[in-house]
């Protein structure tokens, strides 16, 4: 320990390195040498998914995924695809959409907390340690329904399959029923998936895939389980929310997930009353896609105080919104 201590000093002397460019990089050695030492791992560890999402502040999972409320996730599944969009963007996350799906029900929108899975080509040196790590871990069939074990009520399996749909179908409908019974959502594949027709019978069970073919999967190997993915261009993190529409698919960090939300309520809110008054010809457009005058924003008030139903948030959350923002 003296030795490491002299040469990190010695190194600081000659190079003078900042001390928080050195904190960081023992910081990083003491994630990651792990891993190395511990040979190859099936799933993130508690403490990295911390380290990955150390914005969020709330309750999470015993996995260290973070643990966005119910409630939220509710309303999450209302909300326009676009104004979840629109939120994120305005606050710097500009690579968290991807279009181009294959949609199973597209009728039902998808929403839930986001539980990470990666894939790779299959190399046989690393495929068997990992079925190794797996095998002490007790974990039971075929790498890629371990996660499926993993799944809690409102989470969403998610997957980085590479874009592979021959010999790529990460399930079919036995493993589909298995993954609505523990959730009671659906799926995100960027790869592909066979079956079709048994996963269309599933009540409720939403997918976004790439396609469809009737090959098992075959020359792939799941990697990592809870780490950091790509789906297209989004970046997605274990704990994310997933919103899932006919557009498409946005992916929206735990800690952003309240602000986006309530953010896209209000927005739907003032849409509502903005058509509503310019169907009865109250307004022209030109008042309502302006900044309003006291006076629309009293009407707006009103309108709200007149039609509880049409409020999804409760009246602390739309006050506190109110008060913080120029509207």
């Amino acid at each position: 320990m003296i030795a490491k201590t002299t040469a990190i000093g010695k190194f600081r002397r000659n190079f003078q390195v900042p001390t928080v460019l050195i904190s960081g990089f023992i910081f990083l050695i003491v994630l990651l040498v792990p891993s190395v030492i511990h040979a190859q791992q099936v799933q993130n560890s508690k403490e990295a998914v911390i380290a990955l999402t150390p914005l969020w502040k709330g309750e999470r999972y015993p996995d260290g995924r973070p643990k966005v409320s119910d409630d939220l996730v509710k309303r999450l599944a209302n909300i326009s695809l676009e104004e979840a969009w629109g939120v994120l963007r305005n606050s710097g996350y500009n690579n968290q959409f991807e279009a181009g799906w294959q949609i199973i029900n597209p009728s039902k929108p998808l929403a839930g907390r986001v539980l990470t899975t990666q894939y790779m080509p299959s190399r046989p040196d690393i495929d068997s340690m990992i079925k190794a790590k797996g095998k002490t871990e007790n974990r039971k069939g075929s790498p890629n329904s371990w996660p499926i074990d993993m799944l809690q009520t409102n989470d969403v399996y998610v997957a980085d399959g590479y874009g592979k749909i021959i010999d790529g179908t990460l399930i079919g409908d036995n493993l589909g029923n298995s993954i609505y019974a523990k959730s009671k959502t659906g799926v995100v594949f960027d790869g592909g998936i066979r079956d079709l027709e048994g996963l269309e019978e599933i009540e409720g069970f939403v997918g976004f895939v790439r396609g469809f073919d009737p090959s098992y999967i075959k020359d792939m190997m799941m990697t990592c389980i809870n780490c950091a993915i790509r789906i297209g261009r989004a970046t997605v993190l274990p704990g994310d929310l997933v919103l899932g529409k006919k557009e498409g698919v946005v992916f929206i960090p735990a800690h952003l997930a309240e602000k986006v939300i309530i953010q896209s309520e209000f927005i739907s809110l003032r849409d509502q009353f903005g058509h509503q008054r310019l169907r009865e010809g109250k307004y022209t457009p030109g008042q309502i896609d302006m900044q309003w005058t006291e006076d629309i924003k009293k009407d707006f008030l009103q309108w709200i105080n007149d039609n509880p139903d049409k409020v999804p948030m409760s009246k602390k959350e739309l006050d506190e919104y109110l008060k913080s923002r120029n509207w």
